[in-house]
């Protein structure tokens, strides 16, 4: 059994890489290139898979470690992570959709991390 710090690590391995995937990204839109001439695509769109998935992996994996009861309605404070995760996994697309967008992506990034923590560590509601 693998313990609560091991999914605390792996889920932090998981947002860095996501963020570091969802900065390439939106720094080369704002740049004004595109989906189609950005060469390192698939590198960057693997990052950002990986990422999705340890983050995945790891929140679900501290839940258990936390005792949540296996389908127990969830907390809305988890709630609340899973939408912001929902969007960061959504988010490579928006960049090159609308390049205006990218600026507030890349200042967006940082907020919702944040604000990811907060939920994590207060769980506030």
């Amino acid at each position: 059994m693998l313990s609560r710090e091991f999914y605390t690590v792996v889920h932090i391995i998981g947002v860095v890489t996501l963020m570091a995937a969802l900065g390439g990204v939106a720094l080369h839109a704002m740049n004004g290139g595109t989906g189609h001439d950005n060469r390192s695509r698939r590198f960057t769109a693997t990052l950002h898979g990986v990422g999705a998935f340890l983050v995945l992996l790891g929140g679900f994996g501290m839940l258990a470690r936390l005792g949540v009861a296996h389908g127990a309605i969830f907390p809305a404070w988890i709630w609340a992570k899973l939408l912001i995760w929902v969007f960061l996994a959504a988010a490579p697309f928006l960049p090159y959709q609308r390049p205006a967008l990218a600026r507030w992506l890349m200042l967006g990034l940082p907020v919702a991390g944040g604000l990811a923590a907060w939920m994590a560590l207060y769980k506030p509601i």
